[in-house]
């Protein structure tokens, strides 16, 4: 498993599908997510390889990237006045999409 080429397909996955919700602020939304991204790099790649060698189930693998919520700012959004419940259903959007693009590449 290369875990460069997941890592950028996941950037892209995002991207692509988190920045249509927030068309008009994609400039905030790429920062936020690229700052996120950059925080749990070493940690999904960690994770990705466990999950990959079957020393994590998946249901641990999700666990552990929901860990990861609290940790994740999303101050460029919020300073465009997106609300607080429109940002932890973006959070849980990113959630989602990390988990399934990791499963999709290692299942």
């Amino acid at each position: 498993m290369d875990f460069e080429q997941l890592f950028k397909d996941l950037k892209t996955a995002l991207f692509q599908g988190l920045g249509e919700q927030y068309a008009g602020f994609k400039k905030e939304t790429k920062k936020d997510l690229e700052g996120f991204l950059n925080a749990s790099k070493v940690k999904l790649e960690r994770w990705t390889k466990l999950l990959a060698s079957n020393e994590l189930s998946l249901e641990e693998f999700e666990w552990l990237v929901k860990s990861q919520k609290d940790i994740m700012v999303l101050k460029s959004l919020e300073q465009v006045g997106i609300s607080k419940i429109s940002l932890g259903h973006f959070k849980n959007k990113i959630i989602k999409t990390v988990v399934d693009v990791v499963k999709g590449i290692i299942f």
